[in-house]
C-alpha cells in the first residue's frame, strides 16, 4: 500500500500515469481527473484529493454522471428528475430495470466546480430566480441552457414542508414548460396525548395519520412511474429495492464509523462528503457506486488497520452541519488543523436503513417522515447531539449557505443548543458558490475554533 496523503490535481496527474503503467483497472467512466479540468470543471485545480484509485474512481464516478446520463438515454432508458425528497423516489426508481433517477438538484455545486464560467446564475436571474435564493437556483438556468444534464422524462418534486427556495424555483420551472408532478410532505409534528405513534429511523416520533398520508402521496409518484416505464412496481419489486438501498446504507455506515473515530484521520473530508451524498441517489448509477464505495472502504480498512491516515495525529476532531456551496472549504479547514468527525448534511434519513419488516410503501413513507428537515429544528439539534457524542468530536461547524431559507435562524438555534448541551464551541460561517474572496476570513475563523479547542483540551 502507498502512503496516504492528499495531492494536487497536478499530482495526481503524474500518479495516474505511474498507476496506468501498473497495471491499473478502471471502469468505463474512469480516467484521468485533469480531464474533467479540461471539460470546465476548473475548480478542480484548487482542491486536494486523496491519493488512493479508490479515491479516484470515486471523484470520477461523481464528475462522469451527467455523461452516464446521457448514455442511458440513448440505450432507451427512462430518466426521472426527482427533486428536494433526497433519498426515497429513487429507491422506487431503484426497484425498475428501465428506469434511472437523477437529482437536478446536484447543479448547486456546478457554479463552484465551473468558478462561475457557466452562467447558470445569470440564467436563472433572469427568471426572476436572484441572488435572494440560494444556490440551487443554479438549477434553473441548467434547465434552461440544457448543457449539463439531459431534460429529464419525468420531473418529481416533494412539496409542502420542503425549503422556500425549492419550491419557489420548482415553480419556476413548471411555469417555464417543465411539468412537475408534486407530493406534499406534511410537517412531522410531535404526536398528541393517546394518538398512535411510529418511530422513525432518525430516532424521531411521528402520528400514524401522517405515516398513511405520506403513503397515500407515494401512491400517487408510483402511478407514475408504472405509467411512465410501462410496469407494474409490486411490493416484491419495491421490497428488493430498498434491500438494494440498505445494503448500500451499511457499507457507508461502516465507512462513516470507522473514518469519524480513527485516531488518525484515514482519509479527507471532502471524499467523505462525496461519499455521504452518493447514498441519496447512487450517483444515477447503483450497482458501480455500490463497487465505488466498497473499494473505498476496504482502503479504509487497511489505512486504519495500520493506523495511517492522510492528517496530523493532533487534528482537532470537528463535527460540520449542512454541505458546503465550495468544496475548497472542506480542504480549508484540514489546513487549519481540523478534521471531520461527524456530518449532517441535510439527509440524515437517507443514511439510516430503510425499515424492512413492514409493507414497502409505509416504509418509505415513514423514511419520509424521518427527514430531519420536514421536522422541527430542535429534533434535528438533539440528532445532531447523538452523533456529535458518538464520533468524539470537540467543536462544531455550521455553513450557511447564501440565501437559503432555512438557514435565517436554524443554525443559530442548533449552535445555542450543542453549547448548552455540551459547551464545546460552535462556529457558523457562511460559504459562497467560490469563497476565494472571502477565504481570508473564514479561515481565520476557523483557525480560532481550533485554537479555542486546543487550549480546552490543555486546560
Amino acid at each position: 500500500m502507498d502512503k496516504p496523503a492528499q495531492i494536487t490535481l497536478w499530482e495526481w496527474d503524474a500518479r495516474y500515469w505511474r498507476l496506468e503503467d501498473q497495471g491499473l483497472e478502471e471502469r468505463f467512466f474512469g480516467g484521468p481527473l485533469h480531464r474533467h479540468v479540461q471539460s470546465g470543471d476548473t475548480r478542480l485545480a484548487h482542491l486536494k484529493f486523496d491519493n488512493s484509485p479508490a479515491a479516484l474512481a470515486l471523484w470520477n464516478l461523481l464528475l462522469s454522471e451527467n455523461d452516464r446520463l446521457a448514455r442511458y438515454r440513448r440505450h432507451g432508458m427512462k430518466i426521472v428528475g426527482t427533486m428536494k425528497d433526497l433519498g426515497t423516489v429513487p429507491v422506487m426508481a431503484l426497484s425498475f430495470e428501465n428506469l434511472v433517477a437523477f437529482y437536478p438538484d446536484g447543479a448547486w455545486w456546478t457554479p463552484c466546480l465551473m468558478e462561475q464560467n457557466e452562467g447558470l446564475f445569470t440564467l436563472a436571474a433572469r427568471i426572476g430566480l436572484d441572488e435572494s435564493l440560494c444556490p440551487v437556483r443554479a438549477m434553473a438556468g441548467a434547465f434552461i441552457n440544457r448543457e449539463h444534464f439531459p431534460i429529464p422524462d419525468l420531473l418529481i418534486s416533494s412539496s409542502g414542508a420542503v425549503c422556500d427556495d425549492f419550491s419557489v424555483i420548482a415553480q419556476r420551472l413548471q411555469q417555464l414548460g417543465f411539468p412537475v408532478h408534486w407530493w406534499e410532505v406534511p410537517h412531522r409534528r410531535t404526536p398528541s396525548y393517546g394518538e398512535t405513534a411510529v418511530r422513525l429511523s432518525t430516532g424521531f416520533y411521528a402520528a400514524t395519520a401522517q405515516v398513511q398520508f405520506v403513503q397515500r402521496e407515494l401512491q400517487g409518484v408510483r402511478r407514475l412511474l408504472e405509467d411512465a416505464t410501462g410496469h407494474r412496481l409490486t411490493a416484491s419489486m419495491l421490497s428488493a429495492g430498498i434491500r438494494k438501498a440498505n445494503k448500500f446504507r451499511e457499507v457507508l455506515a461502516r465507512l462513516r464509523y470507522l473514518v469519524y473515530t480513527a485516531e488518525i484521520a484515514p482519509i479527507g473530508s471532502l471524499e467523505m462528503l462525496i461519499s455521504e451524498m452518493l447514498a441519496i441517489h447512487f450517483c444515477s448509477d447503483y450497482s458501480e457506486a455500490l463497487v465505488v464505495l466498497q473499494e473505498l472502504l476496504l482502503e479504509i480498512e487497511a489505512r486504519v488497520e495500520r493506523g495511517i491516515g492522510v492528517l496530523s495525529g493532533d487534528a482537532v476532531r470537528v463535527f460540520w452541519i449542512n454541505p458546503v456551496a465550495d468544496l475548497r472549504v472542506m480542504n480549508l479547514l484540514e489546513e487549519c488543523g481540523g478534521r471531520v468527525c461527524g456530518s449532517e448534511y441535510l439527509f440524515a434519513h437517507a443514511l439510516d436503513s430503510i425499515p424492512e419488516d413492514t409493507y414497502p410503501m409505509e416504509a418509505l413513507a415513514r423514511a419520509v417522515l424521518a427527514d430531519p428537515m420536514v421536522g422541527s429544528t430542535l429534533d434535528r439539534a438533539r440528532r445532531i447531539l447523538g452523533d456529535i457524542r458518538r464520533f468524539g468530536a470537540e467543536g462544531v461547524v455550521i455553513s450557511r449557505i447564501p440565501g437559503a431559507s432555512h438557514c435565517a435562524y436554524e443554525g443559530e438555534l442548533i449552535g445555542e443548543t450543542v453549547r448548552q448541551s455540551t459547551g464545546m464551541p460552535v462556529v457558523e460561517i457562511e460559504v459562497p458558490s467560490l469563497c476565494d474572496s472571502i477565504e481570508p476570513s473564514i479561515r481565520t475563523r476557523l483557525e480560532a475554533l481550533i485554537e479555542t479547542i486546543k487550549t480546552r483540551k490543555q486546560t
